[in-house]
Order: structure tokens, then sequence, then C-alpha cells
């Protein structure tokens, strides 16, 4: 999966023609609450009108029951995100296991195959992707106003949102105390020719996001690229190897284990995270990795992987 293979085969099946370059994107307008429902004691579904997005997007929270300042802790989907709920609730315990934490968790609802970024075009299947733009100028003030944040953020993900938290933290130095990616591949060198794929397999045009590969745009969100800017940051990376594990025997109805998919997946991100561990150390940035001996792409995995993750997350930003 480097550059120049991967990237042409996908192109030549799937891309057609690129996107129109919109610019850099601008400073948003203030966004607003539209609506709240409260779906339980401690956790709370926000209706945020994006000026960037031209529409109202839902951004479901997990708070602890009482009140007092705590951190945010932004935690994204995969590729296909839940719409009526983060597939993070759906398909993990984090909501129990959150309930008794001093933290906003913070769960964006939508954004199929996004990458929580800024698209340079509108896309015909997608519409206005603004993502950086939505999670890190419009929707802080409005978690902090309305959940008592104390600004200390943290950022996480799964896969596709793995991805998207690392080169979040690049592109954004300092916002965050902590950067958690789980089975996530944050080089864009290894991972260049799976995202424009990922894409192209949901009906959107790759093109629209950064423009063709290898441009400008595409260095300008690699984390491995601008590795240096995660200086300071607590970095934590999980990963399996693709070996079938005990979690493949389980009974999921809501959302099933996928060997046939998951271990290949899997093993591709093993071998891009420890490429990825190589290029911080050779930096002398920490990074703690947590390698399991089996272990396929599926949310079973990850709901232990966030568990172990919290004790690094949490102490990062006074949780």
């Amino acid at each position: 999966m480097r550059r120049n293979s991967v990237a042409a085969v996908v192109l030549a099946a799937a891309l057609g023609v690129f996107g129109t370059w919109a610019g850099p994107p601008q400073r948003a307008a203030a966004a607003r609450i539209v609506g709240i429902d409260e779906l339980s004691p401690t956790r709370s579904a926000l209706f945020v009108e994006s000026p960037a997005m031209g529409r109202v997007i839902q951004v479901q929270v997990l708070h602890p029951v009482g009140g007092g300042e705590r951190p945010s802790f932004y935690l994204l989907d995969g590729l296909d995100p839940g719409l009526k709920q983060s597939t993070w609730t759906n398909a993990t315990d984090a909501e129990p296991f959150f309930a008794d934490k001093n933290v906003n968790v913070v769960l964006p609802m939508g954004g199929q195959a996004g990458y929580y970024t800024d698209w340079q075009a509108d896309d015909p299947r997608f519409g206005r992707y603004r993502w950086e733009t939505f999670l890190t100028q419009e929707l802080p003030p409005i978690i902090d106003a309305t959940f008592a944040g104390s600004g200390a953020d943290a950022i996480g993900g799964l896969s596709m949102g793995g991805i998207a938290a690392f080169v979040l933290a690049v592109r954004n130095p300092g916002r965050y105390h902590a950067i958690a990616g789980y089975s996530a591949c944050p080089d864009l060198g290894i991972a260049q020719g799976a995202i424009l794929f990922s894409i192209a397999n949901r009906g959107g045009n790759p093109g629209n996001m950064w423009g063709p590969p290898g441009g400008p745009a595409w260095a300008e969100h690699d984390p491995a690229l601008l590795a240096d800017r995660l200086r300071g940051t607590m970095i934590y990376l999980s990963t399996g190897t693709g070996i079938p594990g005990p979690h493949e025997t389980e009974i999921k109805p809501q959302l099933p284990e996928n060997i046939f998919f998951g271990a290949p997946i899997e093993a591709g991100v093993d071998g891009c995270v420890t490429s990825f561990e190589q290029r911080l150390r050779g930096l002398n940035i920490p990074v703690h990795v947590d390698r399991s001996p089996v272990g396929t792409h599926s949310w079973s995995y990850w709901q232990d992987t966030l568990h172990a993750s919290w004790p690094f997350v949490g102490s990062a930003i006074g949780a």
C-alpha cells in the first residue's frame, strides 16, 4: 500500500476527475445549539447548527451525573459511523465504562468515509465536509460551555477515526493533550491507497478530499511527515496481528465481527503502526504501543483497547 501502487489502481478505476480546489478553509462563524435531548443521566444528544458544514450535526456526549469542571475526550468513529448513535455506544460498553469518570466523551454522528477533515470540494455523494473546522473551531466552545469543559482535551478514534485523530493533532499543534489510535495507520504514505479506495467504495470522489495523491495537501495532512508537531503530546496506539482470537467466537448481533475482511486489514495496520512507531522513536518522541499477538479489525478488540488506553489518556488530561 505505498504511494504509487494501490493509488494508481484506485484512481484509474474509481476517480475519473478530481474536484475543484475551493481555497483554504476559512475561520468558521459561531455554531449554535438548536436542540438537546437527554438520552440518559449520563448521555446527551446535542444538535449543533454548523456554519462550516451548512447543516445541523448531531453530537452525543457521555458525561458524569454531577457538576464540576472536567476535560473532554473527542472519540471518533470508523468508516461507516453511526447515524442515530455512535458505534462506540452501539458496539462497546463505552457508556457504562465512562459513567463514573470525570470526563466528557464527545461522539460526533455521521461523516461516512470523510476522515473528519475539511474537504477541498463539495462531493456529490457526501455533500459538504468541513469536519476539521467543526471539530476544532466550532464544537469545542459549545462542549466547554454546556458540559463544564476545562479546555484540556484529548482525541482518539478507531481505523478511519484514528487516522483522523492524528491528522487533526498535527494540523492543530497543542490542541490536544493526548491522542489515541485504535487499529489506525497514521502514516499516509502507507495508508493512501486504502484511503482512496475506501472513499470510492462508499461512492465518493477521493479527489474532492485533498486533491490528487502526492499533491501538497496530502503532505500538509500527513502525521508521519509532520510527526515533530506531536512532541509533548501523549500518544497511544494499539494493533492486533490479524490472527483470529477469542472475540471471533462471540455472538454480537448489533455488529458481527468479520474475520474475512478484519484479519488482513489488521495485519496491514500492524505493519503501519510499527513503521510509525519507528518514525516517532527516531525523533525521540515517546509513544505507547499496545500490541496483541492476536486480534482482527473489529469492535470487541477496540473495546479492550479503549479500556487499556484510558489510564494514559485520562492522566494526560487530568480526568
